[in-house]
Parts: C-alpha cells; structure tokens; sequence
C-alpha cells in the first residue's frame, strides 16, 4: 500500500488533524517517485520471518515476493525521469543532483539518532551510521555529518521550561561561517526552517558574532504537537507556532544562556576563579572599573601596582621596543597555588597582545578586544541594576559636529542621560559633554560621541534607540576600553586576565572576534621539533 495512491494518510480523526505525531508526505511522495522512476522497495518488520519486496516500474506495480533483507527497509531509485524526458532534460549533473539527496539523507540521520543509516552511491558506501543510543554515540553521528571540528567547537546544551524542551549543539562563536549551511533544527523530530526559529537563534547569538558570519548549529525542539500547526507550509519547512513568543523567548533566552560561559574558566578543567592570593586585594580595587585619565589605561587596573607584593607576583619593567619586558618566577608544578584558567602575564607584545603562561603553555590575549567585551558587559549589568551611573567631567568637553548630528544629539538628550552621557546644545554644529559613564571616564569621549550622533541619525526615533540600547552600549564599550599601544604593568595586564575568567561572553569580542588563544606546550614542541 505505501506505493499505491491515496493510501498513506495517518489522519484518521479530527484529533489527528490536531496533534500531528507522524512526519508524513504532501503529495504521496513514494508513488509519485514510483511513476516516474524504477522503484524496488524490501522491507522487514521487526519480528517478522522474512522481508517482502515490491518493485514498480513507472508506476506499474508488481507483486509483492518474499526476500531476504534484515529487519529495516531499503528503497532504491534508478533511471529518475527515464519516461518523462520533459523533466529530466532540466535536470543537473549528477553530482550536483546526489549532493541534494547526500543533504536529505544527513538532515534525515540527525533525526533519528535511533535508527541506523546507510547511504551509497555507484556502488560506494558515502555514509555507514549505527544506532546511536548514549550520548558519546550521538556526538560521533554528528561528527560524522557534520564534521570533527563542528563537535570540537560546539556547546551542549539541555533546558526545559514550560513544556519546552531543547537538546543539541551549538557552534561557538569563533566557528561561525561565511554562509548558513550547517544549520539543522528539529521540531519534534521534523527538520524545519522556520523564520520564528532563525530569529530566535540569531538574536540568542547577536552578542557575540561577527557582521555578515553565521552560526552553526544541530538543535532538537520537543513541544506538544497540539501547540505547533506543521501543515502551514507546502514544505513542511515553515511551521505555526500558537505561542510564538514563548518559543522566541524560550529558544533566544537559553542560546544566549549557553554563550554567556564562553569565558576561560569554562574552558578549562580547573578551578575557574582566582587564586586565594588573589581574592583579597584584587576585589578590592574594583577591577576593570576606568576611571583613569590617561587614554584609556584603567586606573583600577593601575592600582593594582601598588599591592603588587600583595599578590605575589614580580614588578614589571617597561620594555623600549614590542615587547613589555616582565621578570616572572616559572609556574612551578607543584605550586600550593593553583593556576587560574588564563595563568600570569609575562608581557606584552606591540602594546597589542599581553602574552601569559598558564598551565598548558602561552597564552596570546587581544588587550583591547578583551577589555571591549569586559566594559560591555558591565555597562549591560549597571543598566539592568537600574542605569548607569554618570561622573561629571572637571571641564566640559565641546565636540563639533555636522548640523543634523547635533539636532539627532539634542532630540535624543534625555534619554542619552539614562546611558549616563548628559551633553547640552552650544551651537549649530556642536555640543558640550557634561558627564560621561563612570565605566567610560577615561575613554574616547568625542569618538563616542560622534559615532552616537550617527547611530541616532539611523535609529529615528527615541522608542527605536531603546530597542536599539545593546547596539549603544557596544559603542560605548568600544570608545571606553584600553587601546592598542598603551603600555601596561604586570599587575594590570593580571587583573585584565583575571576579569576576563569572571567575565560572561568574554572569548569573544562586542564584534565576534576571538580575544585570546592558547598555545599548549606540545604546538611549541613542534613548532621547534622539539623530540625529534
């Protein structure tokens, strides 16, 4: 009956039209591919004696005979469109036809962990998976399908909330792509595209990716069928939720969850936080709170030279040419003191990266990149706590601008006050800052400023720059962080690794880019030939 018309529907009731449990076909797909194809299909029921094989040759069925098969079903297509010229002559090569069905079959593999899938192709195995029934066998499917290195740069993750349920992998951040192939969602075991979903998912990773690049993920949504209409699209791609909001709200909310532990105590096996020598005087000083005024270097940082004994490290030296000299004690291996995930500075290299020796060997840190996505995610926590505190400048800053700029600046000047920049109208084409942020005292104040007025020029109205407060804080995140080519003490360049472990989201920049990265002993090694 599978190849005979009419004859595959599993409604059976009003109720089943309700709650759809089964993935079904529009259109009778297995008829229709046996009319216009060679079609054998074998297939053997769980329990059963034997298999029995049916074959259709455009459309014409045969008799069903016995066959031997294991338990399972096995459907070959040949000579697709050998009767209808007409379709065939618009069809592609042949390799660009299989990579079509090599897609359907990965999509189809990742469904069913459970089941076991067999793909070949002119007689050559593409793909051989086995049941996949604990969750080390489900991760190497995904290896298989998608890649090695998709599973080595990717999350789980697993939440449930008011009858939502979410399992899967999520690519981090710095293994985004140029384009969105390596997307699969699964609603109920269904593969679906749907916009819902891809806005919830896009918005769950805006912080942390870079423009134009896109996430890979392979992500399993379990829901009531009663609350989900998959019937919406002739596709079955696009589904209806009838709560979207919630399944926005629950999909965006646990992405953007699971991206806030990509710091680097959450990458490493050891204690994330810092060392008891650490604790005392480094809270104390409030780290990575700018409050200095020397262009950007953080006075909390600098403050941490003065209990440098304190903290049991060695003072450093400024170096005269790229590199910040540091005279630095070795890690000894049995230290009583565990090393923090981002280990101690030795230096810094071009007034660019700070350069620190942890447990696995070097480690490279983006100073400013590190810092940008520090102060940006402090600005986000003083806003939730109730606003951001302003500190008034001891001389108001003038900063000339384009006439329309400045009308943006001064249409939008009450509520800039709530991001703490309090500025006043003092001509045509220029304004006067009174107070800035207290986290960006000793930033940029005229870049920020400016790059403001054109982001306000764009946003429109003022409802639009509240939706928009993220977008404004990145900014001001951006004019607000240490800059390339300061020069920074040991201490500083420890208490920037340090909030960096305590700090969500910090692998990444405001941007997506990477902030630092590890060289572990063994790459030196062979960097060197080191053992050979």
């Amino acid at each position: 009956l599978a190849l005979a018309r009419h004859a595959t529907s599993k409604i059976e009731s009003l109720d089943d039209l309700e709650r759809v449990a089964t993935l079904g076909c529009r259109g009778e797909a297995l008829p229709i591919m046996a009319s216009v194809s060679r079609m054998t299909m074998t297939s053997r029921a769980a329990g059963a004696e034997s298999a029995w094989r049916i074959e259709a040759d455009g459309g014409d069925l045969g008799a069903a005979v016995p066959a031997a098969h294991p338990p399972g079903t096995t459907i070959e297509v040949r000579d697709l469109f050998y009767n209808t010229p007409a379709r065939r002559k618009f069809m592609r090569t042949e390799k660009t036809e299989f990579s079509h069905l090599e897609k359907v079959a990965r999509r189809i593999a990742l469904s069913r962990f459970d089941v076991a899938f067999r793909l070949q192709h002119n007689g050559r195995a593409v793909f051989d998976l086995r049941p996949a029934t604990s969750h080390d066998a489900r991760e190497r499917r995904v290896s298989e399908v998608c890649g090695k290195a998709f599973v080595e740069h990717s999350l789980y993750v697993e939440h449930e909330a008011s009858g939502l349920a979410v399992r899967g992998w999520l690519g981090l951040p710095t293994f985004s792509r140029s384009q969105a192939d390596l997307q699969y969602f699964f609603l109920n075991g269904r593969m679906v595209r749907d916009k819902v979903v891809s806005h919830a998912l896009r918005q769950g990773y805006a912080d942390v990716l870079f423009h134009g690049r896109h996430p890979a993920y392979v992500l399993f949504l379990e829901m009531d069928p009663a609350r989900v209409d998959v019937n919406a699209h002739p596709t079955k791609h696009e589904v209806r939720f009838r709560d979207s909001r919630a399944v926005h709200g629950f999909l965006s909310h646990t992405v953007q969850q699971a991206l806030a532990e990509t710091r680097p105590a959450a990458a490493e096996a050891i204690d994330p936080g810092p060392s008891a020598a650490f604790q005392g005087p480094v809270r104390q000083a409030g780290l990575g709170l700018p409050t200095g005024r020397d262009g950007g270097v953080l006075d909390a940082y600098r403050a941490l030279a003065a209990v440098d004994g304190a903290l049991g490290e060695p003072s450093g030296e400024r170096g005269t040419g790229g590199l910040a000299a540091a005279v630095a004690e070795p890690l000894a291996a049995d230290d009583d003191v565990e090393t923090p995930p981002l280990g101690y500075a030795l230096g810094q290299l071009h007034g660019i990266y700070v350069l620190a020796q942890n447990a696995r060997g070097l480690v490279v840190v983006d100073m400013h990149a590190a810092h940008e996505r520090i102060t940006y995610e402090r600005l986000k926590t003083a806003w939730d706590d109730g606003g951001i505190r302003s500190q008034p400048l001891l001389v108001p800053q003038a900063v000339a601008l384009a006439g329309a700029e400045a009308d943006a600046l001064e249409a939008h000047a009450e509520e800039l006050g709530r991001f703490g920049l309090v500025l006043r109208r003092i001509g045509p084409d220029s304004v006067s800052v009174r107070e800035v942020p207290v986290l960006l005292a000793s930033g940029d104040v005229e870049g920020l400023v400016r790059d403001l007025a054109s982001d306000l020029q764009a946003a429109g109205t003022t409802a639009r720059l509240e939706e928009s407060r993220n977008e404004v804080l990145a900014t001001m995140a951006c004019h607000g962080s240490v800059r390339a080519n300061r020069r920074l003490t040991l201490p500083e360049m420890n208490a920037l690794l340090r909030d960096m472990e305590a700090t969500e989201r910090s692998d990444q920049c405001n941007h997506g880019r990477p902030t630092w990265t590890q060289l572990g002993l063994g790459e030196l090694d062979r960097l060197f030939l080191r053992g050979r």
